[in-house]
């Protein structure tokens, strides 16, 4: 896909209206906006799974839940918050799919596979039509399953040619289930991605094994579920995957910021080391099947992979350089409670105060439309109407607003995430 080269260079000046992207936006059909999707010999099927399942999804429920997939309401809401653009992962459950495909768990068998197969498919072509009518200003990930990469593949090469689809959303694979991600029965897929500079894409939730049900489960998930969306990371590093496919471009959204990131790969570069350090423990293992790379974990990291700063917050910004600003892209995390709409600009003040303009720029909205290729002078006839100013987004935050519910007010939480 096309990727459209920022203008000339130029520093903003303080009356400018920022191009404000959400690099991480939710949204689906409602349940029976998806019938339409599917065959008609699955109607049935799906008539009595919707029956059922809209007793139980509370996200469609209520006088808030068809911000998924009113586009007009959607639209106006996100613009009244400052933002021009969005980048859309699912949120709503996709037909025969127990939960959104993000945190969910793989199919268990062929007859289950068929019929979420089915239903990922039957999201992807409803997301097509929900990007188009916000033309230029939403893009969308499509879903796949691991689980038959002939698949995947073949709805990978579909959605390259599809209007308003930036990328492909893959799921974290939980341990013991299906083989790993850096072993070689998925190159097709990072071949195909990279090929077509195609972004994957890992958001936070998916990948943890199943757990009992029992009282301290939702707990022990909320806080290893960082974790094991992380895993994917290290295994397209440490596993090869990104020496074998240089050219591949990987996302990691809303699964920490740039401290978080930082962190990783210095820990990253020094577990390396003790592999192949004659003078530690690990030199007694055997490597010589260890797979040949090129370069540190870190420099890995540093050409392959963007990261999806969804909620922000100014403790994060002094490692924005560790991570490199043109990697960096804001999200809202519309229209989840933990999301900073209403309060975005408010949000972006509290955390890029104290940043300067062309950095700024870049973080919110340039670094996001280059790798999901949104059309730069599109987005800024708009956000000259919609945008924040930089001097607003330059004055420091002294309130939150009292009514916020996102973690992008509160330090403290994500500093331990």
């Amino acid at each position: 896909m096309g990727r459209r080269q920022p203008a000339e260079h130029r520093a903003p000046s303080a009356d400018e209206r920022m191009v404000v992207v959400s690099a991480d936006t939710h949204g689906g059909a409602d349940l029976i906006g998806y019938r339409s999707y599917l065959e008609p010999e699955l109607h049935d099927d799906f008539d009595a799974w919707a029956d059922d399942r809209s007793h139980q999804w509370s996200d469609l429920q209520g006088p808030d839940a068809d911000r998924n997939w009113n586009s007009r309401r959607r639209r106006a809401d996100l613009e009244a918050d400052g933002i021009v653009a969005e980048v859309v992962f699912p949120n709503t459950s996709p037909p025969f799919c127990p939960d959104p495909h993000l945190v969910g768990t793989l199919p268990a068998n062929q007859d289950d596979y068929r019929r979420r197969w089915a239903g990922l498919q039957a999201h992807n072509r409803w997301l097509v039509d929900f990007c188009e009518e916000a033309a230029g200003f939403r893009r969308g990930l499509i879903q796949v399953l691991p689980n038959v990469i002939q698949d995947a593949v073949a709805e990978i090469k579909w959605a390259i040619e599809q209007p308003g689809i930036c990328g492909v959303l893959l799921p974290s694979i939980p341990p013991n289930t299906l083989e790993p991600l850096y072993r070689p029965v998925y190159d097709p897929i990072w071949e195909l991605c990279a090929q077509a500079e195609f972004p994957v894409v890992t958001h936070a939730g998916g990948g943890a094994p199943t757990l009992p049900d029992d009282p301290a489960t939702m707990p022990v998930l909320i806080y290893e579920h960082g974790l094991w969306s992380h895993r994917t990371l290290w295994h397209l590093v440490l596993g090869g995957v990104f020496e074998r496919h240089p050219d591949l471009r990987y996302v990691i959204t809303e699964q920490g910021g740039p401290s978080w990131l930082s962190r990783l790969k210095i820990a990253l570069d020094k577990k390396f080391d003790t592999l192949v350090d004659p003078k530690k423990q690990t030199a007694r293992f055997d490597h010589s099947e260890m797979v040949s790379r090129s370069m540190l974990p870190s420099e890995y990291i540093a050409r392959n992979c963007w990261l999806g700063a969804s909620f922000c917050q100014p403790h994060e910004m002094p490692y924005r350089h560790h991570v490199g600003v043109h990697r960096i892209m804001w999200g809202s995390d519309f229209p989840h409670l933990e999301g900073t709409t209403p309060h975005s600009r408010e949000a972006l003040r509290a955390t890029f105060a104290e940043v300067s303009g062309d950095e700024l720029r870049a973080m919110l909205g340039t670094n996001a439309a280059m790798l999901y290729g949104f059309d730069l002078d599109v987005l800024g006839g708009r956000a000259a109407t919609v945008g924040p100013t930089l001097s607003e987004l330059s004055e420091p935050l002294d309130n939150v607003p009292a009514d916020s519910t996102s973690y992008a007010f509160h330090a403290e939480y994500i500093a331990t995430y």
